[in-house]
């Protein structure tokens, strides 16, 4: 959910790219994941001021629990959060946990979510990169519209290889959906 929510916010913030690299080091008992985008980015002042539940871009309401929740998730597994922005350049969000921990929230179904943010995001780019254990695998929409010829990424035949090749990632590197 961390990683839909700072998805969420790089496509509020006009990201037309969004990378998440995840990488799990069993030997150093760490989780990485990173999370960035290519949009408006984030002023000095608004950087010092959103890890605060009271921080919030948007006009619906006063309250903005994600960044405070994303840490909080981190510091509870012995990890950290970075933030780093450059207004007009774009945003990225560094998590890190220890791995092993007991309240190391679990990565979630990582090839539906992907798969889920392709069908809802067309014209929106996506590329994750994921390791464990010396296996990498890698999943760009730019790779995959470049190859289409034309043919929208929301074709069923398109979106039914996506999900099998996503799957399949996940099983090569997390063993499964759910991690």
């Amino acid at each position: 959910m961390h990683i839909l929510d700072i998805v969420e916010n790089a496509i509020s913030a006009g990201a037309d790219l969004i990378t998440i690299d995840m990488s799990v080091d069993e030997a150093g008992d760490q989780l990485a994941i990173s999370v960035g985008d290519n949009g408006r980015g984030m002023s000095k002042e608004m950087l010092e001021r959103v890890r605060s539940p009271f921080t919030t871009s948007r006009t619906t309401r006063d309250v903005g629990l994600g960044i405070p929740l994303f840490a909080a998730s981190c510091e509870k597994a012995d990890g950290h959060l970075r933030i780093t922005s450059k207004k007009d350049v774009g945003t990225q969000v560094t998590a890190k946990y220890r791995y092993s921990h007991i309240d190391r929230p679990p990565l979630g179904d990582i090839a539906e979510t992907l798969y889920t943010l392709t069908l809802l995001n067309p014209n929106i780019d996506f590329a994750l990169s994921a390791s464990k254990s010396g296996e990498r695998f890698v999943y760009d929409t730019r790779e995959i519209k470049a190859t289409l010829d034309g043919l929208p990424i929301t074709h069923p035949d398109v979106l039914s290889f996506i999900k099998g090749f996503l799957k399949e990632g996940a099983m090569q590197i997390f063993g499964g959906y759910e991690t």
